[in-house]
């Protein structure tokens, strides 16, 4: 399909009214034409008209031959559009001639056009016809049809025969229509000449008004076509206007408008967006205060608390009366909850900076049942609570994180026991099973205290707290369902609540997991060796990485990852999540300066919390060497993809 080229307003306009001014006096000639030559050829039929008649009446008169042959030759000499007169003898009338079929051919507008010459018939009648004349015009009758004769041959008796008019012949005019075209041609020549003249005069002068909205228009466009290709502009130019036509001076103060908003839109964009980045930096600095100051705090108080565990265990020992027996074990009591606090704290932590991943084993789903329940029975048993076991399964073989499933479970089920005074806590068990995964779903069921439906959206928000007297009385602080959550959601798993007031809760957890005949991991990343950057103390990715086959080794020293680096082949160089993006651009700049047979593969994974500030150190890291920055990968499946896509 064609596209038409574009076309600018002026030439449109220009274009348009002179096609329609040419069609216009194209027409108008045409007509004018038409009309003043029928005119003139009827002004010139009414002539021959009355010489027909007078020739006629000169015809009828005793010695009307000689006066007719005279004015014959008068009109003859003086008339170039008559091409001849001619009589007709006859003493019968011809219906082919009648009047009424001469003024209907006359007043043809095809004959005055078209036609060579055009005829006129007048009918001659006299009351002084000798015998001989009509004996003589009879046989001439009889013998053939009427023939044409000059006037001069025409004999009328001065003896009147009767006293009624007798048909002596026709008077035959003929006209030459070329003739008369030509003359009227060369006769309004120069007055069409004229009008021609004025008539392009007039178009000049209208094209010449119409140009002058067509300059403000263009001159309008230009400002326009600055304006767009320069994003940039500040100051609208000045829009020069030499006519004030009204229209255009609205479409000017429009514009004017439009840019100045435009233009102060802009500032408050660049305002906005410098902001944005003030409070990203701001974000960015909080979070790695935060980060820091909780690796901090969790650091000394796992070293203080280890100190009074130690303490602790070396009282144990000594002979101590019932009551420092009791007092010793309050304190226990409290250490014990201090540190689940703060163990949960610390894992709460590492999921939220990405640094938690999926261990896979084997397990027996009935197994752990087996553990929960021995493990909390006594615990129950001194609530005065029934502990209740239900498995709607046989035992079988799964796959998946044991450790994680097994503190979901706790608990959970710690905290059905917790709020439950009177009555039961049930562990209902049940595996459906699918194509390629089995689904494992528990429930765990009490008659506690139960929750009230405005907090069941809130309860797993981290130091929520349903009831303040409830958590003093019980030792909560609010942040386990949080933790099981965050690792439900890690695993892969739904975490569901159902709970009245007074009467009870239903926790269920929907969990994916795989038979054992699905297990089976290859070495998908053998053969390749990977260097491991970090500064926490404990690194799940290292356990990730080495079970899919790789050969890691950890580094936590800048200047012994250089050492290693320039005796062995490394093939891969990760930098772990909690190191620093400007520490990451420095070690790359010693790096890529090393390298001289072989070039490693540079990825730095950052926290999924910092996924919407990547933009402020990711062009800085790839400039300084570094070739992926990626979120923290906790698949397995997908870390393998990735590695394998970025080495290829």
């Amino acid at each position: 399909m064609s596209i038409s080229s574009s076309r600018n307003i002026p030439t449109i306009i220009r274009s348009s009214v002179l096609q329609a001014i040419i069609v216009a006096v194209f027409a108008g000639f045409l007509l004018s034409f038409v009309y003043t030559f029928v005119y003139n050829y009827q002004q010139k039929r009414l002539h021959v008209q009355q010489l027909g008649e007078m020739l006629a009446n000169s015809a009828s008169t005793p010695d009307g031959a000689n006066l007719v042959a005279r004015q014959v030759s008068i009109l003859l000499d003086n008339d170039p559009f008559l091409q001849s007169i001619l009589f007709y003898s006859t003493d019968q009338p011809i219906d082919s001639l009648s009047q009424g079929n001469i003024d209907s051919v006359s007043n043809n507008w095809y004959s005055a056009w078209f036609a060579d010459t055009v005829s006129f018939n007048y009918p001659v009648t006299s009351r002084y016809l000798t015998g001989s004349s009509i004996q003589r015009a009879n046989s001439s009758q009889r013998l053939a049809t009427a023939s044409p004769i000059n006037v001069k041959d025409m004999s009328i008796s001065t003896t009147p025969l009767a006293a009624r008019n007798t048909l002596v012949g026709y008077i035959n005019i003929t006209l030459d229509m070329t003739q008369l075209r030509w003359y009227w041609v060369r006769v309004n020549l120069w007055s069409w000449l004229a009008t021609t003249i004025l008539g392009v005069i007039f178009i000049w002068y209208i094209l010449r008004k119409l140009n002058w909205p067509t300059k403000d228009i263009i001159e309008l466009a230009k400002v326009c076509e600055i304006a767009a290709n320069n994003p940039e502009l500040k100051q609208l130019p000045t829009i020069q206007q030499r006519f004030e036509f009204e229209e255009l001076i609205r479409i000017k103060k429009s514009f004017i408008i439009l840019f100045e908003r435009l233009r102060v839109a802009q500032q408050d964009y660049l305002n906005l967006a410098d902001f944005e980045r003030q409070l990203r930096n701001k974000d960015l600095s909080l979070d790695m205060q935060r980060s820091n100051f909780q690796n901090m705090i969790t650091h000394e108080l796992k070293t203080s608390l280890n100190a009074i565990t130690g303490g602790l265990q070396l009282l144990d020992n000594q002979y101590l009366n019932d009551e420092q027996k009791d007092t010793l074990a309050i304190i226990h009591k409290g250490s014990h909850h201090l540190e689940l606090t703060l163990e949960q704290i610390i894992q709460l932590n590492r999921i939220e900076k990405g640094q938690m991943v999926v261990s896979l084993s084997e397990f027996n789903p009935l197994k752990v049942i087996a553990n929960l329940i021995e493990k909390f029975e006594p615990t129950a048993r001194q609530k005065n609570l029934e502990l209740i076991s239900r498995t709607h399964h046989a035992e079988y073989t799964l796959e998946g994180d044991i450790s994680k499933i097994e503190q979901i479970l706790t608990t959970l089920i710690d905290n059905a026991i917790k709020f439950t005074h009177t009555g039961q806590v049930i562990i209902d068990s049940q595996l459906t099973h699918f194509n390629e995964s089995i689904r494992w779903q528990v429930k765990i069921i009490d008659t506690g205290i139960g929750i009230s439906t405005s907090y069941l959206e809130d309860i797993f928000t981290p130091f929520f707290q349903v009831d303040s007297s409830d958590t003093r009385e019980n030792e909560g602080v609010g942040i386990g369902l949080s933790v099981v959550k965050q690792i439900g959601q890690l695993l892969g798993a739904a975490v569901e609540v159902e709970s009245e007031l007074g009467v009870g809760s239903k926790f269920t957890v929907t969990m994916p997991l795989r038979h054992k005949r699905h297990t089976q991991q290859e070495d998908l990343l053998k053969g390749i060796n990977i260097v491991y950057y970090h500064h926490d103390e404990v690194s799940s990715m290292v356990d990730v990485l080495r079970r899919l086959g790789a050969d890691v080794n950890s580094q936590r020293n800048g200047q012994s990852m250089m050492d290693y680096i320039s005796k062995v082949k490394v093939n891969v160089i990760m930098f772990a999540e909690e190191v620093l993006p400007e520490q990451v651009a420095q070690l790359t700049k010693y790096i890529r300066k090393r390298e001289t047979t072989c070039r490693a593969l540079l990825v730095y994974w950052y926290p999924l919390h910092k996924e919407r500030y990547v933009e402020s150190f990711e062009y800085d890291l790839k400039a300084a060497g570094v070739d992926y920055c990626h979120s923290t990968v906790q698949d397995p499946k997908l870390l393998t993809v990735l590695l394998k896509k970025w080495l290829t």
